[in-house]
């Protein structure tokens, strides 16, 4: 599938199957999408360039590896990609944050940029767009534009599921943009809900309707 990237890790999907189950209550399932962000990031991230460093362990010197080049900058967009970043800055701990909110226009159904807050050095930064569903694809390539107008050249973008439908419109759109999905799910409804997906994502994490 080229730039697109399914996990399969048994970890990854054993949790996503209690992220899908509608008994699970607003707590457990923003624990368990913070921890599949967690483990996507440490997926996603495993290309990092490695630089080698001189330290002191406590014995005598050593060489060792740390990241080298770009830093890193994680984008959620508002407001559901909210519940995946605590997990991932867990892991990334001095990872920089920018936010990106989007609303859906009732006319067009196009997603319409309301607020964007970036890192000052977005354009020097290894980028992973953070949304837990892929669905039409318009948030997503809207908050990627969003991005590009500001400087920003690498970018990835993370999700915990993705109807067919989004992906090829998010490749045809930004075809230099690597996407990574915890599961490809079957189709859109005629709703544009992702099937079999997980709910609104958002309700389910801040317990609203």
């Amino acid at each position: 599938m080229g730039n697109v990237h399914v996990f399969d890790h048994p970890l990854i999907q054993h949790k996503l199957s209690y992220i899908r189950d509608s008994r699970t209550g607003t707590k457990e399932f923003r624990e368990l999408v913070d921890e599949v962000g967690m483990l996507m990031a440490y997926e996603v991230t495993r290309d990092l360039e490695l630089q080698e460093v001189e330290i002191n362990t406590p014995v005598t010197k050593a060489k060792a590896k740390r990241l080298s080049g770009k830093k890193l900058a994680f984008v959620p967009i508002l407001r559901a990609g909210l519940g995946m970043t605590q997990g991932i800055l867990n892991l990334v701990p001095a990872a920089r944050v920018g936010h990106v909110g989007l609303y859906r226009d009732p006319e067009t159904l196009e997603a319409v940029e309301y607020f964007v807050k970036l890192p000052q050095d977005i354009e020097e930064r290894e980028i992973i767009v953070v949304d837990p569903m892929l669905a039409t694809g318009s948030s997503a390539i809207e908050a990627i534009n969003s991005l590009k107008k500001r400087g920003a050249k690498h970018i990835r973008f993370m999700c915990l599921i993705a109807a067919p439908e989004g992906v090829n419109k998010l490749k045809e759109a930004h075809d230099d943009v690597n996407i990574f999905i915890a599961a490809l799910d079957e189709k859109l409804d005629d709703n544009a809900y992702i099937i079999p997906g997980l709910g609104d994502a958002g309700d389910r994490l801040f317990g609203t309707k």
